[in-house]
């Protein structure tokens, strides 16, 4: 990149009125893109790059862009200094005792360093052309089960051993738990046999305890709490339709009824 490029960008940037001046790098992350870029322009190998040469291009770049813009970034000034000082010491003789690397090994180290950024941006591309997943290649919904190969090994002690045949004998035992169906009395049969005993009663015209009309299901301990539940179930849906009169004396004492048409002709209680 030339310094009349920088010059051109920023005429442009004069135009369009922006308050600060912007030097375009071509997304350079870094000194290192710069080198590279800069050996590509030149067409070199990188193996036989002269970073004497590179060194010149990379000063004059950063020279021109602070130019344009003072507030460069500093590690770009810091390879430029690393740079300068590298071109003194290629330019200069070799000492006699020198401490540290010698001019030749930073350049190779540099050379190195390129030829690896070099590699890594050719592996990203490589990569950027391949399907990516989400995009081009969608995966499936459920992930498949890993299948294992050979026999598998458990280790338990006595203890769980046991507990385990245990958890296992309670589960088959639950599980086949069979409840005996209960007899009952249905509402229909105790109403059934209210309205069959009901003429006698209007007959007699008199009070009968509801439970002597279920005598065939009082004598069964098992049946006679269905018995009574459903038999005055019934009964107070005779009187709500007006067929009986239900009557009791106290909470938990006996239930006593008698037809409706015995209670008009007698107009008494019991």
């Amino acid at each position: 990149m030339e310094q009349s490029q920088f010059a051109f960008e920023a005429d442009a940037l004069r135009e369009k009125g922006e308050p600060a001046l912007v030097v375009d790098v071509d997304g350079f992350e870094g000194p290192l893109d710069l080198l590279l870029a800069l050996a590509r322009t030149q067409k070199v190998d990188l193996s036989r790059i002269s970073i004497l040469e590179l060194a010149e291009q990379y000063l004059v770049f950063v020279e021109a862009a602070r130019r344009i813009r003072l507030e460069l970034a500093a590690d770009y000034l810091v390879m430029a200094a690393w740079l300068a000082y590298l071109k003194s010491r290629l330019l200069l003789p070799e000492p006699a005792k020198e401490e540290g690397p010698s001019a030749a090994d930073l350049a190779a180290d540099l050379t190195e360093r390129l030829r690896r950024l070099e590699r890594i941006r050719a592996a990203a591309a490589h990569l950027a052309t391949r399907d990516r997943i989400g995009h081009e290649v969608f995966g499936r919904g459920a992930p498949e089960p890993l299948r294992r190969d050979g026999p598998q090994v458990y280790e338990a002690t006595l203890y769980e051993l046991l507990a385990a045949y245990g958890a296992q004998r309670q589960k088959m035992a639950l599980s086949q738990v069979r409840f005996a169906p209960r007899n009952v009395l249905s509402l229909a049969d105790a109403r059934e046999r209210l309205e069959r005993l009901i003429g006698r009663l209007g007959l007699v015209g008199d009070w009968a305890r509801l439970d002597g009309f279920l005598l065939n299901w009082m004598a069964d301990p098992k049946m006679r709490a269905t018995a009574l539940a459903s038999g005055f179930s019934a009964s107070l849906e005779m009187v709500r339709e007006g067929l009986i009169d239900v009557q009791q004396d106290e909470p938990f004492a006996p239930i006593w009824i008698r037809s409706r048409g015995a209670a008009a002709s007698d107009g008494e209680g019991r």
